[in-house]
């Protein structure tokens, strides 16, 4: 699968709304609707304030402008009480809204990481290069989605009520008034779109731009000491900035819009000043209207204009917002949909090790493997050799279950009853107890198993169970790799399938590693030298060049593939 193009946003919406019905169905989202409910009280009592507001402050000006002393004092007194009551409303409105965001965004975040982890799909996201930067995207681009829809759903409400409650004051003032409103927020949203839609293409691919840098600024950092030994800043240095001017060119782009958007929107938002002075003028030279009339109409006018103009006032932030949609429903997507290939399947079976008609594709001439089919009832000890690495390697993989294109049936024991491990073992940031899962266990066993794996210096090295290491840097090669195989064994897997798990090791340490295992009545599968110990093998696989497959007993000698 190729990497998505920019999608356009409006499709992922019915995707965005399921995912807000499922919070509102949680246990999280039933804790917000009490904060749901108090977002919407205090959005009612800050319009509320905001039309007493108008009126306060209507006969303010009046009073001032007439030279009535008392009544000035008096207005002035409630102008300051209603200043009180609407900075602590809008205090708590804001309070209320950055914690249900953070809420919301608590609970999507996690329920993207389950998705991502779930099925291996941070794996087939990686082999097949569906989307770019899936991290940023559940770290980043999840917090300005929740904390954006968030923000524009009570700006659409807050704008709803707005519109309501201050249109019959607009109509009281001047019918003419609240008909220019109506136009002039109409033509200012219509051209804001028209001038502003590039942004969004531009926003999102600004985000994996910027995604991009980070990405090598970190490698070049996780690598230091490879980089330096290897002299290889020259080559880094071109790809960092090659990344630097492609996040340039499209910033500059979007400057640029952003310029022509804002010659409109400025203009637009000083236009508001002025327009209901010039239509309520006429009424109060005409003695029609008081003179605080002017002010109120001035505040009436651009809090309905900004209710009907939400989009010329937000459209950079709603450009940004329809990028971050579209990231999201793309990552959702690509993790909701299958993938884009006949995969081998892969089934469970108990205390047994069964290849169906497998086929791993290399080229045209020459597949991997043809049509390999073995039974391996448990316990077995197989070696698999031959000059063809490549389909030792894929064979690896399609037990694994990594999602290898090809054909045929495997059926292997399910779970982590089969482990698998690398030459170069995984290592999961903690402590060495954590690694091995055994919170609960005996030290005794623990600390017997590893001794029994020669992993006495290591422990010594590594300072006990409970030290937490930066194994890549503390260990050397083969002391990760008898921790793995060690650590592997304590969870008493039915097989373990080492791909050149034990290079680093001399023949000493491989012969008793395996020894180990068989005494354990752990089965294994090994890929590396057989030939050096066939003693410790029940079977060999040989594969050849062409993809052709012999299986012989160790005690056999070989025989040609065919």
């Amino acid at each position: 699968m190729s990497r998505l193009p920019f999608p356009d946003p409006v499709p992922r919406w019915p995707r965005l709304l399921r995912l807000m019905r499922r919070f509102a169905e949680s246990e999280q989202g039933r804790k917000a609707v009490w904060m749901i409910a108090s977002l919407l009280l205090l959005v009612i009592g800050v319009n509320t304030l905001n039309v007493v507001n108008s009126y306060v402050g209507r006969d303010f000006i009046t009073a001032l402008a007439e030279r009535q002393s008392d009544r000035f004092l008096v207005e002035a007194g409630l102008y300051l009480a209603v200043f009180a009551v609407s900075t602590v409303v809008a205090v708590f409105y804001r309070f209320m809204e950055e914690r249900l965001g953070l809420l919301w965004r608590s609970w999507l975040t996690k329920l993207l990481i389950d998705s991502f982890l779930k099925d291996r799909h941070y794996h087939r996201l990686k082999q097949q290069s569906a989307i770019e930067n899936p991290d940023e995207r559940i770290a980043e681009d999840v917090k300005s989605f929740t904390t954006t829809t968030l923000s524009f759903l009570l700006l659409f409400l807050n704008g709803s009520i707005t519109i309501v409650a201050f249109s019959g004051v607009i109509w009281t003032i001047s019918p003419l008034l609240f008909a220019v409103t109506l136009a002039y927020s109409a033509v200012g949203s219509y051209l804001a779109i028209k001038l502003g839609r590039p942004l969004i293409g531009l926003n999102y691919s600004q985000l994996d731009r910027e995604a991009n840098l980070r990405s090598g600024l970190i490698h070049v950092w996780e690598n230091a000491e490879a980089v330096a030994v290897g002299q290889r800043e020259d080559h880094l240095q071109r790809r960092l900035l090659k990344r630097v001017d492609e996040l340039t060119a499209t910033g500059t782009h979007i400057i640029d819009v952003h310029r022509n958007l804002g010659f409109f929107t400025t203009g637009y938002n000083y236009l508001i000043q002025i327009l209901p002075a010039l239509v309520v003028a006429p009424l109060y030279l005409g003695g029609q209207v008081e003179f605080g009339v002017i002010t109120q109409s001035a505040m009436a006018f651009a809090h309905l204009v900004g209710a009907f103009s939400l989009i010329v006032n937000q459209f950079q932030s709603i450009s940004s917002f329809a990028a971050v949609i579209a990231r999201l429903g793309s990552l959702g997507q690509v993790m909701d949909s299958g993938p884009d290939r006949a995969d081998i399947a892969v089934k469970p079976a108990d205390q047994r090790l069964q290849y169906r008609g497998v086929t791993l594709p290399g080229s045209a001439e020459a597949p991997l493997l043809r049509d390999f089919s073995a039974d391996f009832p448990l316990p077995v000890r197989l070696g698999i050799s031959g000059s063809q690495e490549q389909a030792k390697e894929a064979l690896f993989k399609a037990t694994a279950d990594l999602g290898l294109a090809g054909s045929g049936e495997i059926l292997r024991p399910p779970g982590k009853s089969m482990q698998f491990l690398a030459e170069r073992p995984y290592l999961p940031p903690g402590s060495l107890r954590q690694i091995v899962g055994a919170a609960d266990s005996d030290d005794v066993k623990i600390l017997d198993t590893f001794a029994a794996f020669g992993c006495q210096a290591t422990l010594s090295k590594l300072g006990g169970l409970d030290a937490e290491q930066d194994w890549g840097a503390t260990l050397s090669l083969a002391e990760q790799q008898l921790l793995a195989i060690a650590a592997a064994s304590l969870g008493q897997p039915q097989l373990l399938f080492l791909n050149r798990a034990t290079s680093a090791l001399t023949r000493e340490q491989t012969c008793q590693v395996l020894q180990r295992l068989a005494a354990g009545g752990i089965s294994y599968l090994v890929i590396g030298k057989v030939d050096k110990y066939p003693e410790y093998f029940s079977h060999v696989l040989d594969i050849d060049d062409e993809g052709r497959w012999a299986l012989r007993s160790a005690d056999i000698p070989p025989a040609p593939v065919s």
